[in-house]
């Protein structure tokens, strides 16, 4: 949460007012709105520093400060956590050991995490990269129910790397 500047602390020579019921009372010095402020027993609290003149709003700093971490929360409750889940193949994988990796893609994938497939290379297999892209393509079409292709197989040094992400309307 950003920290405002409230009463005393603001210093600025002249300020935009907005009244505790929302009215423009307009621009004014910043001790004329602190008496205005003092008068109805609230706070004159400094709500966009960066406007010229600043614009200051006269309220009670503390039901202000209350409202805006419980605003903070519930957007933070709204968010939703992405992971990323590696799986790691090579070129001369056997269609058993491919099997067994898509059935734990699907249960990522099914729990709406997004999967990284890459194949790598080791040695002279860097001669065959062609076949790596084919082993990402079969098993990017193992588990099309589930997942679709969000980033298309890409070399990127020894390793062939593609992402998968929950189909839509498939995750929970």
């Amino acid at each position: 949460m950003k920290d405002f500047q409230i009463n005393e602390q603001i210093r600025d020579k002249e300020v935009r007012v907005i009244s505790d019921d929302g009215s423009m009372l307009g621009i004014m010095s910043a001790q004329e709105a602190l008496k205005k402020a003092d008068e109805r027993n609230l706070d004159l609290v400094k709500v966009s520093p960066d406007a010229k003149p600043p614009v200051c709003k006269i309220l009670d700093y503390g039901k202000f400060k209350y409202e805006q971490n419980r605003k903070e929360k519930e957007n933070r409750k709204n968010q939703k956590v992405v992971n990323i889940k590696e799986i790691r193949t090579s070129v001369r994988v056997q269609d058993h050991d491919l099997e067994v990796k898509a059935k734990n893609c699907r249960k990522f994938l099914s729990s709406g995490d997004k999967v990284k497939v890459s194949v790598r290379f080791r040695g002279r297999e860097m001669a065959y990269v062609d076949r790596g892209k084919d082993v990402l393509l079969k098993f990017a079409s193992m588990v099309n129910e589930v997942g679709t292709i969000e980033k298309q197989p890409k070399l990127e040094g020894r390793n062939y790397t593609m992402t998968l992400q929950p189909a839509k309307g498939k995750e929970k």
